[in-house]
């Protein structure tokens, strides 16, 4: 029991960087795009910064290492200020999750050199530097496995979610605008399907895990996740390997 516990400390201790890390480039990438568009509100209400303390929610934080679902400080826009309202206001939402590719790209870089740099030194590194090496690379990789997901999770096109900001780029104005008014029943849906609420209704009533499964919105961000970093770690390599690494 007392191991388990602190497995669980030591990870969540490790994991913490990656967490504020990717909640850091999120919330400052939606604050650069949409400043670059025209809209003064993020600098004026201090956003467009990459101080961690001025993006995280403290509640948020916390729920999202305890129950993997949480939430930042949102940045506030003034679509007024786009030219083209809706597609604007869509690329200003996707820039959050693309920027959290790009740092799990380059974060699989890191993983690589610190692998290539371990194996060239590690004989003659002490057990100091070895254990100091280790916790680096731990470091990076849950920033990669973070950065994916929270990039994939803000995908999906359920309200309030990034990726619902750039499905109303698309439907006409007059329904776009009774979607913004909805809102609030999309993050009713969100918590119930990352939950698992209808799966878990199902069980009771004796359907098997093997079927309500399906409807765990967590197995396909899970799945989605290991197929991006794979990508990720493909492209790596290979491209190390034209140089003899």
């Amino acid at each position: 029991m007392l191991d388990s516990i602190r497995e669980y400390l030591i990870g969540l201790l490790l994991g913490l960087p990656g967490i504020i890390f990717a909640i850091t480039v999120h919330e400052y990438a939606h604050a650069l795009v949409s400043s670059a568009l025209g809209d003064p509100l993020p600098k004026a209400s201090g956003r467009l910064t990459l101080n961690p303390f001025r993006h995280i929610d403290p509640i948020g934080l916390l729920m999202l290492i305890v129950l993997r679902f949480g939430w930042a400080r949102p940045v506030y826009i003034d679509p007024r200020f786009y030219k083209h309202k809706k597609l604007d206001t869509a690329l200003s939402a996707l820039a959050g999750p693309v920027a959290n590719f790009l740092l799990a790209f380059v974060m699989v870089l890191v993983e690589f050199v610190l692998n290539l740099v371990y194996g060239s030194v590690s004989d003659s590194l002490s057990s100091f530097w070895v254990t100091a090496m280790s916790v680096v690379y731990t470091m990076v990789d849950y920033t990669v496995i973070v950065s994916v997901g929270l990039g994939l999770f803000n995908l999906i096109p359920i309200a309030p979610l990034d990726g619902s900001k750039v499905l109303y780029a698309f439907l006409p104005f007059k329904a776009y605008e009774k979607a913004i008014r909805a809102e609030r029943i999309g993050l009713i849906i969100l918590v119930l399907l990352m939950f698992n609420v209808p799966g878990r209704v199902l069980e009771i009533v004796g359907v098997p895990y093997w079927i309500t499964m399906w409807l765990d919105l967590s197995f396909y961000l899970g799945f989605a996740r290991n197929i991006c970093i794979a990508g990720f770690e493909w492209f790596w390599a290979a491209v190390l390997g034209l140089f003899g690494l």
